[in-house]
């Protein structure tokens, strides 16, 4: 009697231990990046100490942690670090986390690596609707005109991804990038009639509107404080979603995901990120751009961890950009012009070695 065939059945491919090595490796990579934030919230936390210790008067640790405690109002320490340090410290951690995250959002919805809020022109729309809030409308307190910067970066946001997105070439990465390039432009453009036309106004906001840490108290920043943790959170819940879509539109649908859906829930997280750090520090350029690029060389087109670490390189790079206005003149140069200094050499440094592609 013949006997049966026997089927083979191959084994998977597993270590000894009985492990997948895909899933082992994974895992190695998912704990590399975790302790890849330690060294970086160190230094985000170095930023920030600089911060409230060095300026045009530089003050004593042991002083500065003394009267954090035990404030005193009638002692000049005290003064200076609850009046100008604190809310500096605190607009620097609070607007470069904002900015961060919404730059490497731009990057994610966009599949450009090219881009941030300050050069797709979301910042100047937050401005351009701060100054026609404070020129036309007597707009004085951040309380009044962040809902004006709320919704110029959220108007500007959808025009420039309604013009990115029309025609043959729709969701082309450098055709977006061209169109938020010139629509910020134009943006700007009418900021500065409205300024020069309105003298009182160009005063109020000469310094803000170079991107300052120097220009709010620090009820002012706690203000925004709640519409950046609620752009974080979707920011984060989003992560997932961002990954299917760097994979292609096409590819994202058939994986069950919605691009449209998607998009706006990014929209929302940016306008209310990049708007709530426009109104309390002005339009602070490249911050976007640098820090969600870092994130991208240290761990991959991982979306998720770009977020994460972007909210950290961003507070460092402009906490350390803020010290280093403080001291390099006799007066101060604005943190937006040093971030400018030192985003532009890196934009054309990208354009030159990388070719503009998809993220």
């Amino acid at each position: 009697m013949p006997s049966q065939p026997t089927a083979s059945v191959s084994a998977p491919n597993t270590s000894l231990s009985g492990a997948d090595p895909r899933a082992s490796a994974a895992s190695n990579s998912s704990l590399r990046r975790w302790i890849g934030l330690i060294p970086l919230a160190l230094l985000c936390l170095a930023a920030l100490a600089a911060s409230m210790l060095v300026g045009s008067r530089s003050l004593p640790p042991a002083d500065v942690v003394h009267v954090l405690f035990h404030p005193d109002p009638a002692d000049a320490i005290s003064q200076t670090v609850w009046l100008s340090r604190v809310p500096r410290t605190v607009l620097v951690l609070v607007a470069g986390a904002a900015l961060g995250v919404a730059g490497a959002l731009m990057q994610a919805v966009t599949r450009n690596p090219m881009t941030d809020p300050g050069i797709l022109g979301v910042n100047a729309g937050a401005s351009l609707a701060v100054v026609v809030g404070l020129a036309f409308f007597g707009m004085t307190d951040i309380s009044q005109y962040m809902w004006w910067s709320f919704a110029g970066a959220m108007i500007t946001s959808v025009l420039v991804f309604m013009i990115g997105n029309t025609g043959s070439a729709r969701g082309n990465p450098v055709r977006m990038t061209l169109s938020g390039v010139a629509l910020g432009a134009v943006l700007s453009g009418f900021s500065s009639a409205v300024l020069l036309s309105n003298s009182e106004v160009l005063q109020k906001m000469r310094g803000w509107s170079a991107g300052t840490t120097a220009s709010q108290p620090l009820d002012a920043t706690l203000a925004i404080v709640p519409f950046i943790v609620a752009g974080l959170i979707l920011a984060m819940l989003s992560s997932r979603s961002l990954n299917l879509l760097s994979l292609g539109e096409a590819s994202a649908v058939a994986m069950g995901a919605h691009p449209n859906r998607i998009r706006i829930v990014a929209l929302v997280a940016i306008a209310l990120l990049a708007g709530g750090a426009t109104a309390a520090a002005g339009p602070i350029g490249f911050l976007g751009l640098l820090a969600p690029h870092i994130a991208r060389m240290i761990v991959g087109p991982h979306q998720g961890w770009i977020l994460a670490y972007s909210v950290l390189i961003a507070p460092t790079v402009m906490g350390f950009a803020d010290v280093l206005g403080r001291v390099i003149t006799a007066g101060e140069v604005p943190v937006g012009v040093v971030t400018a200094f030192i985003g532009a050499p890196v934009l054309i440094y990208m354009v030159r070695r990388f070719r503009v592609s998809e993220v």
